[in-house]
This record gives C-alpha cells, structure tokens and sequence, in this order.
C-alpha cells in the first residue's frame, strides 16, 4: 500500500464520532447482542454488576475499531461480533480491576462497581468478564486472533503493573510514562483493529497498517484522558476531577509541569506526588501550575502527532466511507472535552 498524508482537518463544528458511529451501527447492534447473551450467569451478582458498567455508557471505541478495521478490509462475515464482544470484555474487565487498586469512586459519571457491590465481587467479575473473552476467542478457533488478544492482555497487565511501580515517582520521565501507557491503552487498541484486518484476510500489509493505527490513536486517546483530569470538570469526564493528582500519578502535563518548573514549583510537584498535598486548594495550585506552563496544550499537541500517525497509517487504503469515518475518529480522540 502506498501511503499519502491525510492531514488532521479543521471542520466548522469539530470533528465527531457520527461517522463511524454509523459505519457500524448495525454491526454492533450484533455485538452488543453478544456482550449482553455472554454477561449472563446463573449467579446473580455477576449480570449485575458487569452490567452497572457495561450498561452505563461509554464509546464503545475499541470494539467498534474491530468492526471499523474490518469495513476497511472490506469483510462480509461475522466472525468479527464475538471477537468485538470479547475486546469489551477484555476491556471492562480492566476498568473493573482498576477501580479496585485506585480505590475509584466514580465511572462514566456514576458510582464505580467496587463502591456499589465492593472490591472483592468487582475483582472477581472483572475475571469473569476475562474468562468469557477467552471463551469467544476460542470458539472463533483462530490461533492468530487468539495470539494476538492474549499477547494484548498480558501486556495490558503489564502495563497496568508499570504504571503501579511508577505511582508517587516525580521522576519518572515521559519515555516511560508513552512506554506505560503504549501497554495499558495503546496495545488493545492496535490489537482490537488488527484483527479486523485478520478476520477479512487482508494480508500482512494490511494488518500492520491497522495495527499502527490502533496503537497511534491510543495513545492520542490516553494523552487526552490525562490532559483532561486537569482541564475538564467531573461532568464532562465522568470521573472526579483530579483523580490522577490525588493517586499520585505521573502523567504527561505533571511529568511537563515538573520539568518546566522553578526548584519552589518542584518541590510542590514532590510534595503532591508523595501524597503530602491532596486538598482542593492543592489540586487547584497544581491545575495553575500546568496552565502557567502551557502543559494542558503541550500534551494535546503530542496527542494530535499520534493522531496523525494513526491517520498517516490507513492512508494506503482505497478512499472509502471506513477510512474517512477512521480517519475523523482520530480526530475526534484529540479534540474532545470528555
């Protein structure tokens, strides 16, 4: 595939989802058919609770990149809904065991699981939820695919366990904090569009391609998340503002912030870090520190690089609805607000 640059576009209202919303609408009607059959258990607190999080809200994004990266290839079938349902499950079941070590109060604008049923039954759904991905990759009976979403798992905890060790550590540098959230976000993206372009049987080029893609708009998509803990309010994120302030995490506007900062603002940085500083005058002086220094923008200006490399990545594709929908989601990764 030869590839030609797709620049990121300035559109009068902003770029949207309604795109590839609508590329794959009724595909993930499909999917979500299989989400909801495969949540249910003869045990009652499990549909419970993998529903409270599934059922409240959220994009969708790495299952419909499945779905999108297939449309690319130009796939018929329908292989690819299990294989989607099971990147959500991969996905949920993440989001369920982060709460718990973050001691999480809010998920998508409502109380976490493990604040309405506790940490032990949100621990062990969260497994559930990873024991039923396992179940549909096998019963696609891909090795590959099976390969590809494992590696991606292993790697997610990984990262997950990285960003553990890197928690109250004011100099972790932003090579480390692009490693940590490459594997903790990035890897199940490019894995869920990889696949897309396996089950069509698109080839190795294409798979690569997707690939990149995936893992450059994941990383645009976290760089945004950690731009917003210090740029939103809780309304819009659906979380607490300052969560990661709080948790004593190193992300990109603080690892910024740090950096730019006299040896006084430094030695604030240390202080909230280490879990000395954690009130609201606290959040907000650090929020002033990374407006003073421009870092809330200098992180969604390194967002908009990976956006565009994700771009730059599916450019080789014929022009079609599914590259110019993919191409406006990255887009959107970078200039949302929530």
């Amino acid at each position: 595939m030869s590839a030609t640059v797709t620049p990121l576009r300035s559109k009068p209202n902003g770029p949207s989802l309604d795109p590839i919303l609508a590329l794959t609408a009724a595909d993930m009607n499909a999917v979500n058919a299989v989400i909801l059959d495969r949540m249910q258990s003869e045990i009652p607190l499990i549909p419970a609770l993998a529903g409270h999080l599934i059922a409240g809200g959220g994009k969708r994004m790495r299952p419909m990149l499945t779905v999108a990266g297939a449309a690319l290839c130009q796939y018929q079938g329908t292989r690819h809904h299990k294989l989607a349902a099971a990147v959500e499950f991969i996905h949920t079941a993440t989001l369920l065991h982060d709460d718990v070590v973050d001691g999480s109060d809010l998920r998508r604008g409502k109380a976490a699981a493990n604040i309405v049923f506790g940490n032990p039954a949100t621990v062990l759904v969260g497994d559930f939820l990873f024991s039923r991905a396992f179940e549909l990759m096998v019963e696609d009976g891909s090795l590959k695919v099976l390969k590809i979403l494992s590696h991606a798992s292993a790697v997610i905890a990984e990262g997950e366990v990285d960003q553990l060790t890197a928690q109250r550590q004011v100099e972790t540098s932003e090579d480390r904090y692009l490693s940590i959230i490459g594997a903790k976000t990035a890897a199940l993206f490019a894995a869920a569009t990889k696949i897309g372009a396996v089950v069509a049987e698109a080839g190795e080029a294409s798979e690569i391609a997707l690939e990149s893609y995936g893992r450059n708009l994941g990383i645009a998509f976290q760089l945004v998340d950690d731009a917003i803990d210090y740029d939103s309010s809780s309304d819009e994120m659906g979380k607490g503002k300052g969560d990661d302030f709080r948790e004593g995490k190193m992300t990109l506007p603080v690892i910024l912030a740090y950096a730019r900062g006299s040896e006084e603002e430094r030695q604030f940085w240390r202080d909230a870090i280490a879990g000395f500083l954690t009130s609201d005058e606290d959040l907000a002086h650090a929020v002033e520190l990374i407006n003073r220094h421009d870092c809330v923008s200098a992180t969604r200006d390194r967002a908009r690089l990976f956006a565009q490399r994700a771009i730059d990545a599916i450019a080789g594709f014929p022009a079609c609805a599914a590259r110019t929908a993919m191409a406006e989601a990255a887009e959107f990764a970078v200039s949302r607000r929530y």
